[in-house]
């Protein structure tokens, strides 16, 4: 009995004849959003304009220029900044050291077998220092060499992000925040809003 009931159920849609279509007998107009004779960009094709390949080899080749390429100028002065300062480093660490090379051949080659270099060192205060300088000469020239593949690797994924910078709907904004609580007294702090 209560697979009829079932089949019955299943059926009865189907002979319904509330599905016809009937033909529309509605006229359309023509529509009322007009485009203007404006060249129009669309995302993928303004995205395609930043070659992320280019964009790193741009930077390979002279630092900061595939920031430039991404018109990131503000970010060209970073580079700069930092690749000098530390390539400055690099070079007062190497200065340093071949100063305390110097006193330490003078101090070796001297004929009348000194103990103080003329700078006031002991031998072993010049080995040190020779050791130490060569350490943090060799450290900054590591760094220098993370910041040239810093500046690289951000030029390359700031080209594949620029097709993200284009929904003017999409903000971040930080805000300062103050709350005023009865319990807990003047709160102050950053709110973070987020806007789609």
């Amino acid at each position: 009995m209560n697979y009829r009931l079932l089949g019955l159920l299943l059926l009865l849609p189907l002979l319904s004849c509330a599905q016809d279509l009937k033909q529309d007998t509605v006229a359309l107009s023509a529509d009322s959003i007009r485009m203007s004779s404006g060249k129009v960009v669309s995302i993928e094709t303004y995205a395609r304009r930043f070659n992320p390949r280019r964009a790193l080899l741009y930077s390979a080749i002279l630092p900061g220029m595939g920031q430039v390429y991404n018109k990131k100028y503000w970010k060209v002065p970073l580079v700069y900044g930092g690749l000098v300062g530390l390539i400055l480093v690099v070079d007062f660490y190497n200065q340093k050291g071949n100063q305390f090379r110097n006193d330490l051949f003078d101090l070796l080659n001297s004929p009348n077998g000194t103990i103080l270099s003329p700078n006031g060192f002991t031998e072993a205060q010049l080995r040190n220092g020779i050791e130490i300088t060569r350490r943090q000469r060799d450290y900054f020239m590591i760094f220098t060499g993370f910041m040239y593949l810093l500046q690289l690797i951000d030029a390359h994924v700031d080209a594949h992000l620029k097709e993200f910078d284009l929904n003017p709907k999409l903000k971040v904004s930080i805000v300062p925040m103050m709350d005023n609580n009865y319990y807990t007294g003047t709160n102050t702090g950053v709110t973070i809003k987020l806007r789609f």
